[in-house]
């Protein structure tokens, strides 16, 4: 049986599906694992209680309505049309953006819609004369998140750039790194002055980091992208609104040449594969239309959960009032223990300005952390190694790049501690051995 050169991709083991299949794995082992590789929120009861809460009234919508009615009929293919009208008042009511239906459309999840976005900007163009060119999608501030690397239908078009590092303080203590972009770099990039860039993309607080790009970082990003005539593509799973994990006071912003992606994951609900786009409408039409071709239609459970909630303004304050907090108090508690673990060693952690992982940088490391996943797993404690979060940078002659893990704080307070503990001991004789 053959493939053609797109299914080919599929048949070897990417960064995403690695990861994907731990995750998996970790939750059908029948023993114990320190699962701190994975995206999966945490489970929260009290939002958890919320959502059950809105599926009861759901539920009492009978055969003709509520649940049924949300799985029982295809939506059209911009997404169900209650939540899209929600999703509306609800940013112009916080924003005032005056945005209009034409502007949002409705996703299976952010993933598919960056498999979207990436392939209409990124690839093969055709001008009016039918000649051919290729385009990249540039990420300024690599790291970068491990499920864009694959996207694209035909080779992988990205173009990331190092950033600047500078160590730290948190909170009055040090041990703690920061992220800021190269503009210097940024700006004398030969494929931007060239026309060879069809976008611009960052995400905000950015995984797998858990950094959060200024507003004078953003400001000038979205100038950047005016001025080369491409969109910004801002990926925000985890900022604000919904789910909030941001710790900062940053400002949300958007206009017509900006691409702003939400997702209902984060909040709580990744099995409802819910994802937002805000664009102009040309993009809103263009991503209906693959909705049409490759789904059909978006999925309605998610809408049907969140509608409400948005409608009464309850989504943004569980997000403001509880699960914001909720990882607050899981990254100060994981920070405590990598410190009491690691002690005097030359091990950095990322300023921690949102998301749900912690970025932890071990210098000059006697091996790329990718082997130290391997020996992890042996010890039923997985994380994911930084090799992986370089879509589009060359890392071979780039040491940091192969010297730090992401590590998921949306566990229990038991899984984070056993899990830092068997980290700790793991690397505290990788250095101790180098000496």
């Amino acid at each position: 049986m053959k493939f053609s050169k797109y299914g080919q991709q599929f048949t070897k083991t990417s960064a995403i599906s690695q990861l994907m299949d731990d995750l998996g794995d970790a939750l059908k082992s029948p023993t114990p694992v320190n699962m701190l590789g994975g995206g999966n929120p945490a489970r929260i009861d009290k939002v958890n209680e919320a959502y059950f809460e809105v599926y009861k009234s759901l539920e009492q919508g009978g055969i003709d309505g509520g649940a049924i009615e949300s799985v029982g009929n295809y939506s059209n293919p911009q997404g169900d049309a209650k939540f899209i009208d929600a999703l509306v008042a609800f940013f112009n009511r916080h924003y005032d953006w005056n945005l209009t239906t034409e502007n949002i459309v409705l996703t299976n999840g952010s993933q598919n819609a960056f498999f979207y976005l990436f392939n209409l900007f990124g690839g093969q163009f055709e001008d009016e004369k039918g000649e051919i060119s290729t385009k990249s999608i540039l990420l300024p501030l690599a790291p970068e998140y491990i499920g864009y690397s694959d996207v694209h239908i035909d080779g992988k078009h990205f173009i990331a750039i190092k950033p600047e590092i500078e160590e730290v303080e948190h909170k009055g203590e040090t041990g703690f790194f920061k992220y800021k972009i190269d503009f210097d770099a940024l700006e004398n990039l030969p494929a931007l002055k060239n026309g060879e860039i069809g976008a611009i993309c960052c995400s905000r607080p950015t995984n797998p980091t858990g950094n959060v790009l200024t507003d004078e970082e953003m400001a000038q990003l979205s100038a950047i992208a005016k001025q080369y005539d491409v969109p910004l593509i801002i990926d925000n799973a985890y900022g604000e609104p919904f789910p909030n994990i941001i710790y900062p006071d940053v400002n949300l912003n958007w206009d017509k040449n900006t691409v702003l992606c939400f997702s209902l994951s984060k909040i709580g609900l990744p099995g409802a594969r819910t994802g937002i786009i805000i664009a102009a409408p040309e993009v809103v039409k263009t991503v209906s239309a693959m909705n049409a071709v490759v789904n059909l239609a978006p999925t309605r459970f998610g809408a049907a959960i969140a509608t409400p909630l948005l409608n009464e303004d309850r989504l943004k304050e569980l997000c403001d009032d509880t699960i914001q907090p909720f990882y607050a108090k899981k990254a100060k508690k994981a920070i405590t223990h990598i410190k009491e673990e690691m002690g005097d060693y030359p091990v950095l952690v990322h300023k921690p300005e949102g998301a749900i992982f912690l970025w932890v940088w071990f210098k000059d490391l006697p091996i790329s952390t990718t082997e130290l996943y391997d020996r992890l797993k042996e010890k039923a404690t997985l994380i994911v190694p930084s090799e992986h979060f370089y879509p589009g940078l060359d890392t071979t002659d780039y040491p940091h790049a192969h010297q730090c893990i992401r590590m998921s704080i949306a566990a229990s307070d038991e899984t984070l501690e056993s899990g830092i503990k068997v980290i700790g001991e793991v690397v505290r004789e990788l250095y101790d051995n180098q000496a």
